[in-house]
């Protein structure tokens, strides 16, 4: 009888295809699991970057106010939320763009081309102007109290319509997710600034 070498024998062979065929499939389930992981377009790359823009006035804007004299114990509560939050949201939003291979930050001259329309950045939904801004550093009291809340709500409205447009039109599941606890969040900051607000008055 002719021995055949191992790696000639019928029965090696089938076994050789076959595990090579359950490792193939191994290999492209968990490249494909991998990849779905960072699936993205448009809306997911430039909500995350704009927001990005848009979070860190937010938390200037928190700063600004927590730094004026003799203003509310429960805004100044809300601001420091505010501050915190955002800025781990930020570093969330970062570490995304990332994993999608795309700029950490917008590096064109203008923004919000991912819902069909186009803006100069500082002209995003519910952006505070400089002058505003310097206007709220310069106050005390109940005047920046009332600055601050006004600032502050606008730009969470402005927030609050950027994310339910992702939510309604971005791929990415953690996109998604992360807009959604965005507009959540922020709408209940706009209430409660609003009742702490009203109780001070």
């Amino acid at each position: 009888d002719i021995v055949l070498p191992w790696w000639q024998h019928p029965v090696n062979i089938i076994t050789l295809v076959v595990t090579a065929a359950i490792l193939a499939a191994m290999i492209g389930w968990m490249v494909g699991d991998s990849r779905s992981g960072v699936e993205h377009n448009d809306v997911d790359t430039g909500f995350l970057q704009d927001m990005r823009t848009h979070h860190e006035q937010a938390v200037l804007m928190g700063i600004i106010y927590r730094n004026l004299p003799d203003t509310n114990p429960g805004l100044r509560t809300v601001a420091r939320s505010i501050v915190t939050g955002q800025n781990i949201e930020i570093g969330r939003m970062i570490q995304l763009l990332r994993s999608f291979g795309e700029d950490e930050a917008n590096t064109t001259d203008s923004s919000m081309a991912w819902m069909g329309m186009v803006a100069e950045r500082e002209s995003m939904p519910g952006m505070a102007t400089d002058d505003e801004l310097d206007q709220l550093g310069r106050l005390e009291g109940r005047e920046a109290d009332e600055l601050f809340v006004e600032l502050m709500t606008e730009h969470h409205i402005g927030g609050v319509e950027m994310a339910e447009f992702a939510i309604a039109e971005a791929a990415n599941g953690e996109v998604i997710l992360m807009a959604t606890s965005m507009a959540e969040a922020q709408t209940g900051e706009i209430g409660e600034m609003a009742r702490v607000l009203a109780a001070d008055g």
